[in-house]
């Protein structure tokens, strides 16, 4: 599949939907892909990427960045609080904001460098022990600390069970983001994006499928 092939059926499902045109921002997860996969993407005009780990990006989007000064990279997977300070300088969006320590920890250096990008409190929609994120019970007061803080909290994330019908913990985060007056629901991976659109869904995230299965590090 290519990524023209996924920019036309995330237009057909916001059709679908009844959403405006471009009211979905794909995320090209570009984690453990090799360079000059990621140069194709960009070099087709795409500009908003994902990456898993505050190392992997350090290491290669400032080069990016100089030859494409408008790209966004959101950092999609876990954040380690003392990465912290670096994600604050790398990202352009913050999608996984799982616990109060990390809260806490934002917010004390968003007050020291005086910016912080948007985040999005994640939301372990299927309680399950082994995952991060907020349980869906303790969303609000999470999401009403982190406002407090002056935290700039731009909606909602969550990884479903991968057993589990996927359309239910959409609606269910979609509940969450309603209830706190957010707007942003970061949901729908390949396999599912279309369903995450018609519950609304404002960020998907989409990796193998444009660029290709991921290679493996040496000795891996």
């Amino acid at each position: 599949m290519s990524l023209s092939e996924i920019q036309s059926r995330i237009a057909k499902a916001e059709a679908a939907a009844g959403r405006p045109a471009g009211s979905v921002s794909l995320i090209a997860v570009s984690k453990v892909q090799p360079n000059e996969r990621v140069e194709a993407v960009l070099a087709q005009g795409h500009r908003v990427f994902g990456e898993n780990r505050v190392q992997e990006a350090e290491g290669k989007w400032p080069g990016f960045r100089a030859q494409y000064p408008d790209a966004q990279v959101h950092l999609i997977g876990p954040l380690q609080t003392n990465k912290a300070r670096q994600a604050l300088a790398l990202f352009d969006a913050i999608h996984s904001v799982d616990r109060p320590k990390l809260a806490n920890t934002l917010a004390r250096l968003a007050q020291e460098l005086g910016q912080c990008p948007p985040i999005f409190v994640q939301v372990n929609t299927g309680e399950e022990p082994q995952k991060a994120g907020i349980l869906p019970a303790d969303a609000d007061a999470f999401i009403a600390t982190c406002r407090n803080m002056d935290l700039p909290v731009a909606g909602v994330m969550c990884l479903p069970p991968v057993e589990e019908e996927p359309a239910l913990h959409f609606a269910l985060l979609a509940k969450i983001a309603a209830r706190n007056g957010l707007e942003g629901l970061s949901m729908g991976m390949s396999g599912d994006f279309e369903s995450a659109i018609a519950l609304g869904a404002t960020h998907v995230r989409v990796g193998s499928a444009i660029f290709g299965d991921r290679v493996k590090p040496e000795g891996a």
